[in-house]
């Protein structure tokens, strides 16, 4: 659970408050990842073009290349496909970008077709759930392509750079599985064992137990998407099994933490680590229902793609509005980088108002911090163009390495990386960059947040309905199958964890429901009943599961503990 996502009720003074925006968190347990691999992506391109002496060309090389920020977190059999489908999507966006480009050089249509690919962008992301970056580095990148002379003729060449450093790019990301080829898998495992000591740790009670179950849950939730992203065959079928059994675990010491083991589960994730062997946990009468129950869960059909896209109209509105409408303020302002302007309106859309407010603030903290740090390093970035891609790559590391800590952190480097790339096809007046960065900021984020306040957002209200009547359905559902007494092979694992999706997918949702200002009151005391009675049921069925007769031998398991 966010912790920028208020409370039901809390006034819109306390949610405008800046207290916990700009904090810091702890680093990502993998925060030095997505940082080497973003070096290892860009620096060849970079230092190619540098040596050929037209580092002009470097905008479209680095569109391919900061596509090996992207999917860290998936197994690699999962990412190769998730990285390809970002290189095609940048690719897209870019063609877009540079065929407009190439027709017309009016600024206005300029800026609506960037809002419009903006948006585009936005909902393609939040709808594949592809993971941070999310749509702000190919809206970044087809926006500057907007406003970069072209001529038809050539972009197949600009396209085929970038292409050829998205191949690059792809290599990168998909190169540590020779090290560590379930290293993902592995970690997504662990944080849901530890998450689940975490809830085990309050025995269900005491202050903080509710925020406990919530992170636990979640985490659960990842981990059984990153293995159910595994093949159900060959060699890592072994390893997911392996690891399906320590994410069930981890779901029996959330559904019944007092009959749990803390230190148990956490020396299960601390094995996890490195390449070691994965801890087994023993065979038990309830291992096979839950293997069954999983292999339920991969036969039935996904939702498909257009399902997941009509939630997110007033996000896409939001989008496309504000972009449009910061970029033609900077344009009437005089600013001549407008793209800069819709690129921040852009980067504030998150699944509420409170979070779009939060971003805004930090991205106005980061980008002033950061044309501050370019003020600096401008003069020696200045003294030739090795130093200046050197600079460009350190900075880079720096955004990667500090971003997890907090949004406005990474950006005090983002900031002064994207005005030396501006630099690349020849050095200009800091003063002039740095006076042009902050007018598109303030008026990006104060034009962009104003648009998000004018669209409203009332599906989120009708989705909290939805999804109670949801987790109502599988309790239901899951309290059928424990009535019967000898249920279907799988059949009532399969219940339990539909059942502890829907009251993850629940919480969820009233998050970003609460974090809506305009809206009407959200149902706290259906939501709550709804929330109390699918965890006693979860209990239940995972006493059932533990105690149940052994159909081979009539032994029964009365151990919970994990």
């Amino acid at each position: 659970m966010s912790s920028a996502t208020p409370a039901p009720g809390t006034s819109l003074g306390r949610r405008l408050s800046l207290a916990g925006v700009l904090r810091l968190r702890r680093p990502s347990e993998i925060w030095f990842k997505p940082a080497l691999s973003s070096v290892a992506a860009v620096a060849p391109p970079n230092l190619i073009l540098l040596a050929l002496g037209r580092l002009d060309l470097a905008m479209y090389t680095m569109a391919g290349s900061l596509c090996a920020l992207y999917a860290h977190n998936r197994p690699y059999a999962a990412r190769a496909r998730v990285l390809a489908w970002v290189v095609l999507g940048m690719l897209g966006g870019v063609a877009v970008a540079l065929v407009a480009a190439s027709l017309t050089r009016n600024a206005v249509v300029l800026v609506t077709v960037g809002a419009l690919l903006a948006a585009v962008q936005k909902v393609l992301c939040d709808a594949t759930r592809v993971g941070p970056p999310g749509n702000v580095v190919p809206t970044f990148i087809s926006s500057a392509a907007l406003f970069v002379p072209q001529a038809f003729g050539q972009i197949p060449v600009h396209l085929a750079l970038g292409a050829a450093a998205g191949a690059w790019a792809w290599t990168v990301g998909m190169a540590p599985a020779l090290v560590r080829p379930h290293g993902p898998e592995r970690r997504a495992t662990a944080q849901a064992l530890n998450a689940a000591a975490g809830y085990a740790d309050t025995r269900g009670a005491g202050d903080g137990h509710t925020a406990a179950r919530a992170a636990g849950y979640a985490a659960v939730q990842a981990a059984w998407q990153t293995l159910l992203a595994l093949p159900a065959t060959g060699t890592r079928a072994t390893t997911r099994r392996a690891l399906e059994h320590l994410v069930v675990r981890a779901e029996v010491a959330l559904a019944a933490p007092a009959d749990s083991d803390p230190e148990r589960l956490r020396d299960w994730a601390l094995a996890l680590r490195g390449t070691g062997r994965i801890p087994r946990t023993g065979a038990t009468p309830a291992a096979t229902d839950e293997l069954l129950g999983v292999d339920i869960e991969l036969a039935a059909p996904s939702a498909p793609l257009w399902r997941r896209l009509g939630p997110l109209g007033p996000i896409a509105l939001r989008t496309a509005l504000g972009c449009a409408l910061a970029g033609y303020a900077s344009l009437a302002l005089g600013i001549g980088r407008p793209y800069w302007a819709l690129v921040t309106a852009a980067a504030l859309y998150q699944a509420n108002m409170t979070l779009t407010w939060s971003r805004a603030v930090q991205r106005v903290v980061g980008n002033i911090a950061g044309v501050l740090l370019f003020a600096a390093i401008a003069p020696l970035a200045h003294l030739g163009q090795t130093l200046l891609v050197l600079f460009c790559l350190a900075l880079n590391f720096g955004a990667e390495a500090l971003i997890t800590r907090n949004y406005w952190l990474g950006s005090v480097c983002v900031t002064p990386m994207a005005l030396l790339i501006t630099e690349y096809a020849g050095y200009q007046q800091p003063g002039e960059l740095i006076t042009e960065r902050v007018a598109d900021t303030l008026v990006g984020a104060l034009v962009g947040f104003l648009a998000a306040v004018a669209v409203t957002n009332r599906r989120v209200e009708s989705r909290v309905g939805q999804a109670v009547t949801a987790a109502d359905r599988a309790r239901e559902h899951a309290a059928r199958l424990l009535a019967e007494p000898d249920p279907a092979p799988g059949a009532l694992e399969a219940a339990r964890r539909g059942l502890a999706a829907a009251l993850t997918d629940l919480r969820a949702t009233v998050d970003a429901a609460a974090g809506e200002w305009w809206g009407r009151a959200l149902p706290q005391e259906r939501v709550a009943l709804a929330e109390q009675l699918g965890h006693r049921t979860l209990a239940a069925t995972v006493r059932r599961q533990a105690a149940r007769p052994d159909r081979e031998t009539g032994t029964r398991t009365e151990d919970v503990r994990p």
